[in-house]
């Protein structure tokens, strides 16, 4: 336990290198957040120290995030009234909300089941959040300030570029963007982020542009602040709130699994997600902006040699010192400069590996990820997500049920056996139907499963081999049912082989057992029937005669 608190040489270097990266694109996220650039700092600081020691990944390098600083600016916005007189408690209450549901899905061990969110979705997810950040700098990168967060109402605006764009501000903008890019190509090693900061910071002073600045950031340590929700806005409080825990806990998990690839460990998903959500309660305590583990500042750390959680502490006590120290030095930065830093960021989550492959891959995935941006951009991120796994689970469960009617055969003894079938007596052999069903009985599978019994009309014993039922739910044990009624209208006697204890007893629960399906016409294996085979069918010619063969059906 105490190794994983050591500080080594690499340790200091990554913890150093990743609070160089993360100090231009706090002050960024601070910005656009709507609570000012020192409001990046605050929640670099204290959720990049709190989620470091508190945490489940040690490398995690943690703090304000393009995904979560755009939800983070709608509540905001939503809690500054037209006259621009910020109500801070409510915004912090909010916060805390979210990092308080974050510690919930930990200790309720969710973090576990994030792995599952399908691929298309959580792609459009994050290619959808770069559009908007990238749309909603669009004005402040021409020296304007925007007229709205949403998208759809900055698209409206653009014709208001020609009215007072600054050319200053834009050529700032440009050339940060274009250092972002170029420079990783030939300097792998520095951060591009805080070059055009400084250089360009430097360049504006000494040419005495007129490009507007982020101004005097307030120095020394942050003030409490005091928590709020009103009743009146509980709706709203409650889904911005799970909006920021879940994508945060998205966010983090994902960076946590690439951190995992880059050292071959192992971490803890639901102590991540305690950390994380004490991490951003911390932060809004303080003023700060939430943020999730960073992928980016993860990756650095671990490059630059940090394998304890040290580096993540020495990350956020970096950016302590700067805002102790060189505050009155961040009040000089352009405006532009940070935007072009964010459009940067935008660019930087869209998700072009998918992008590329628009045209490659399944219909149903490239339609899916299609869907979310759109959502994403025009509506809000818990509809977009939603709807994205609410699609990929009704295709998953589709090519299920597809794949197990086409795998599931209702065959005559002496079509395709399995192993165990072979040493069925000749004389058996045309009084015996076997119904194979392999997988799930799930409602994907109903259909299919029903048509049993109207392809089975001509038979006198029926044996549904379900050894390889894995799950059934409810509309799988209804359509067994179902089939059970039919089957004994159609003067079928039909025995079940392979049910695991917890499926009779979820049968016995659903009274399957014993009202439609006696206990002596279940085995527990296929050579228990044969044993019993013999005396069943003796049994049967006694009740009645003979019918004809039975018709050889298959599919």
């Amino acid at each position: 336990m105490l190794s994983a608190f050591a500080v080594t040489r690499g340790d200091i270097f990554g913890g150093l290198t990743a609070g160089i990266v993360a100090l231009p694109l706090c002050l960024a996220f601070g910005v656009a957040s709507g609570l000012g650039p020192a409001a990046g700092l605050y929640g670099g600081i204290i959720l990049g120290i709190v989620a470091a020691v508190v945490g489940g990944t040690p490398v995690q390098i943690s703090g304000p995030t393009a995904p979560m600083t755009l939800i983070a600016a709608s509540i905001v916005a939503a809690n500054t009234p037209s006259n621009g007189q910020m109500q801070l408690g409510p915004i912090v209450g909010v916060f805390c909300l979210a990092g308080a549901l974050q510690v919930l899905f930990g200790v309720a061990r969710l973090g576990n089941y994030i792995r599952f969110l399908p691929y298309p979705a959580i792609s459009g997810l994050m290619t959808g959040i770069g559009i908007i950040i990238i749309i909603q700098q669009i004005f402040p990168i021409a020296g304007l300030q925007s007229p709205s967060s949403s998208p759809a109402e900055i698209l409206k605006s653009l014709g208001a570029l020609t009215q007072g764009a600054r050319l200053d501000a834009f050529l700032l903008a440009a050339a940060t963007i274009a250092i972002s890019f170029v420079l990783p190509r030939f300097f792998s090693a520095v951060p591009p982020s805080l070059v055009a900061l400084i250089l360009l910071t430097s360049l504006a002073v000494a040419f005495g542009l007129s490009a507007p600045t982020i101004g005097d950031i307030p120095k020394g340590l942050p003030d409490f602040v005091l928590p709020q929700l009103n009743l009146a806005d509980l709706k709203f409080a409650v889904v911005t709130a799970f909006q920021l825990a879940f994508l945060g806990a998205i966010d983090a998990l994902t960076t946590s699994l690439a951190a995992d690839n880059m050292t071959r460990t192992h971490h803890d998903s639901n102590r991540e997600l305690i950390g994380q959500g004490a991490g951003n309660i911390g932060a809004a305590l303080f003023g700060g902006i939430p943020g999730a583990g960073a992928f980016m500042r993860t990756a650095i750390n671990v490059r630059a040699g940090g394998r304890h959680r040290s580096s993540g502490v020495i990350h956020g006590l970096f950016l302590l010192a700067v805002l102790l120290g060189l505050s009155s030095v961040v009040r000089y930065i352009p405006h532009a400069v940070l935007s072009g830093i964010l459009v940067s960021a935008g660019l930087g989550i869209i998700d072009y590996r998918s992008l590329g492959h628009l045209f490659r891959a399944p219909r149903g995935d490239t339609w899916i990820m299609l869907i979310v941006v759109v959502l994403t951009v025009f509506t809000d991120l818990i509809t977009a997500i939603g709807t994205g796994a609410v699609l990929a689970s009704l295709i998953f469960m589709t090519k299920i049920a597809r794949a197990m009617e086409q795998g599931t055969t209702l065959t005559l003894i002496e079509d395709e056996l399995w192993q165990d079938e072979v040493e069925i007596p000749d004389g058996l052999k045309q009084r015996l139907l076997i119904k194979h069903v392999n997988g799930p009985l799930f409602f994907g599978f109903v259909y299919a499963f029903r048509r049993i019994a109207e392809r089975a009309t001509d038979g006198k014993m029926l044996v549904l081999r379900m050894e390889r039922v894995t799950y059934m739910d409810q509309s799988g044990i209804y359509a067994l049912g179902d089939v059970l009624v039919d089957l004994e209208a159609a003067g079928l006697k039909v025995f079940v082989v392979g049910l695991a204890r917890d499926q009779i007893d979820q049968l016995e629960a659903m009274h399957i057992i014993p009202d439609l399906l006696s206990e002596e016409s279940i085995f527990p294996s296929f050579d228990s029937f044969k044993q019993r085979l013999p005396a069943i069918v003796e049994e049967l010619s006694r009740a009645s005669d003979a019918g004809p063969p039975l018709k050889s059906m298959t599919g």
